[in-house]
């Protein structure tokens, strides 16, 4: 398992945002680039961020993407989820049929223990905790 692109793309492009003024529309292009990202990439991520309420679009000549909530609810968890769907170390951790060892394999404990704690991390933290870790690497 790696984390993707696309995942760090979101999270550091959701970041940007809450970094900004709460009401300042941020054109993609600006996140593309303060997150050094290609921008049609980034597009179809953010497709999915509005989608979920985590980011705002907002058309026109000014277009561009504000914060849907608020930073210190949303967490590295749903930013994450709603650019993968549901985060899987294993498919039959989803799908018992996928595998006819379903029942008696060794790894699928262990596996499944991965997996819960890993998620559990990512929902301990939220976009400003991220925020404040980040702040925390500039001034060290």
């Amino acid at each position: 398992m790696q984390f993707t692109r696309a995942e760090e793309y979101g999270i550091m492009g959701v970041i940007f945002l809450a970094g900004q003024e709460r009401e300042r529309v941020v054109p993609l292009s600006e996140i593309a680039h303060a997150q050094d990202v290609p921008e049609r990439f980034l597009a179809k991520i953010f497709q999915n961020l509005t989608k979920a309420g985590i980011v705002r679009s907002h058309r026109g000549v000014k277009g561009g993407f504000t914060l849907g909530k608020d930073p210190t609810v949303v967490t590295m968890k749903d930013v994450v989820e709603t650019i993968q769907g549901p985060y899987r170390l294993i498919k039959c951790l989803d799908d018992r049929d996928c595998c006819e060892k379903y029942a008696d394999c060794p790894i699928r404990e262990v596996l499944e223990e991965a997996e819960a704690q890993l998620l559990k991390v990512f929902g301990k933290y939220s976009i400003m905790d991220l925020i404040k870790m980040k702040n925390a690497h500039h001034v060290a």
